[in-house]
């Protein structure tokens, strides 16, 4: 099931309020000794998290069909990591099992679609969670996803709790049945404002316009950080952010804190284009490691107003929608003691005090 997009915690009584954890959606068939874990999108999860299996083994039914999120606790204590989810994505086996070692997965249970022969879709969610609530037998990896009828608990866990990785609050009907691919649940995730630098922009994929802009914050020492880049603009707005943005191309570099950056993939453009083997220009990136980071440096001077989610590792999480420039402002504003961020909970410490 999916889930639309809210600012506000749904009015009402017929509703069940969960957290909505920051990891990977994963469904687990299980026939006796066999067992599957798959994405949303059916795509096999089992190579990555080979440390999952036997817990779950030991938690689940001998016959079911379960849905939940996969998570990493930080080992620090501050929430979830989801980067070191991401770096489980990875075709070497040495490398997942080690990760697998260094940085456990666990999975949170949160719905049950069926249990022996019984086909549970067609049942209320009510139903369904107690079935789940009676069928699992949690462990220190698996763990049944906290639930409540309170929206004055729902409130409390959206407020204290962000910091142990919730991305918000699902609130499912009561009465709902398990509508796979439609929207019949609301996410109510967080939404906080930002004021960004912008020392430059990427090109969109089909060749045309702006595709997205940098955005760059300052440290405490007056070092700029990349956080993430503003994107998803319609075919008009990227022709003419183009068009606002060409008389800042012309000598962008003076005094332009990423000058570095720029100076180096010039040298791969020009090593590329020396070159008779095929070259893809690409500074690496924390989601993608093969992604093209090239970009069109821009004389410094603009600031842009965004909207964000999360901040973690120092860089936006989820969703960054540009909101306006703010000629008013200087990149010196763009500093990260602006931001209001979530404290960070320990992910067992929030598990345990949300029973």
């Amino acid at each position: 099931m999916l889930a639309k997009l809210a600012r506000h915690i749904p009015n009402g009584d017929n509703w069940l309020f969960e957290p909505k954890w920051d990891g990977f959606r994963c469904i687990i068939f299980r026939d006796g000794v066999d067992i599957e874990l798959v994405s949303r999108k059916l795509k096999p999860l089992n190579r990555y998290f080979p440390e999952l299996i036997e817990p779950l083994l030991a938690a689940l039914p001998d016959r079911c069909v379960v849905d939940g999120e996969i998570v990493v606790a930080d080992s620090g204590g501050d929430g979830l990591d989801f980067d070191a989810l991401l770096q489980r994505i990875h075709p070497a086996k040495s490398r997942v099992d080690r990760l697998a070692a260094e940085t456990p997965a666990a999975f949170v249970a949160f719905d049950v679609l069926a249990l022996d022969d019984r086909s549970l879709m067609d049942e209320p969610m009510s139903a369904r969670r107690d079935v789940l609530v009676e069928a699992l037998a949690p462990n220190d990896v698996v763990h049944l996803t906290p639930a409540s009828t309170d929206r004055a608990v729902a409130h409390d866990w959206f407020s204290t709790f962000e910091g142990a990785g919730l991305d918000g609050i699902i609130a499912k009907p009561l009465d709902g049945v398990y509508a796979p691919g439609k929207r019949s649940l609301v996410k109510v995730k967080h939404q906080r404002n930002a004021l960004c630098a912008v020392p430059g922009y990427r090109v969109h994929k089909d060749g045309n316009g702006v595709g997205s802009l940098l955005l760059g914050l300052f440290d405490a020492d007056g070092e700029m950080h990349s956080v993430g880049v503003a994107a998803s603009f319609s075919v008009k707005r990227r022709s003419e952010l183009l068009a606002e943005l060409e008389s800042r191309t012309h000598d962008p570099l003076v005094d332009h804190p990423w000058s570095g950056w720029a100076a180096w993939q010039d040298e791969q453009a020009q090593a590329a284009a020396e070159s008779t083997q095929p070259q893809t220009l690409s500074a690496g990136s924390r989601w993608n490691s093969g992604k093209d980071l090239s970009f069109v440096p821009i004389k410094m001077g603009l600031v842009a107003e965004v909207t964000f989610g999360q901040l973690e590792g120092g860089r936006f999480r989820h969703g960054v929608s540009f909101v306006r420039w703010r000629h008013d402002c200087t990149p010196g504003d763009c500093r990260y003691d602006q931001l209001d961020v979530a404290t960070p909970v320990d992910f067992h410490e929030f598990l345990s005090e949300a029973r």
